[in-house]
């Protein structure tokens, strides 16, 4: 939890983590139901629904008809969701830079050679094939 807190720290911009998270979605996956991104980033539709009028607002996202079923609205990231998305990856990766270069070799050397397998632990928990440990719980 102390790594977590420490790396939201680093956020270069005023945007919530769930409305990142969201952009970021959008731009790995390309457009989604608002229900989609609801359950992808785990809250209710209508707090999805104001984070993507946050989004529309700043014009970082946009709402868009289905081409396959014109009923059906879609929400897309904008070139300037995906510039914001940009600017701040390169500034979080600075200050990680910064502060890494602060660490002993050693140290600094471990966190490297983990980056692959907290890659692979990422990969899963955002696999929408596998489930939590307490979602397997009996209840």
């Amino acid at each position: 939890m102390r790594v977590f807190t420490a790396l939201r720290r680093l956020n270069p911009s005023g945007l919530s983590l769930t409305a990142a998270s969201t952009l970021a979605t959008l731009e790995r996956e390309g457009p989604r139901r608002l229900t989609e991104l609801a359950g992808i980033e785990g809250v209710t539709q209508p707090a999805m629904t104001q984070v993507v009028s946050r989004l529309e607002r700043d014009s970082l996202a946009v709402r868009t008809a289905d081409p396959g079923d014109r009923r059906v609205v879609l929400v897309e990231i904008t070139t300037a969701g995906l510039d914001l998305l940009r600017h701040r990856r390169s500034v979080r990766s600075g200050k990680v830079a910064a502060l890494l270069a602060q660490l002993e070799p050693r140290d600094a050397a471990a966190i490297s050679a983990a980056l692959p397998a907290l890659n692979a632990l990422a990969d899963l928990v955002t696999s929408p094939s596998v489930a939590t440990p307490s979602e397997n719980a009996p209840s």
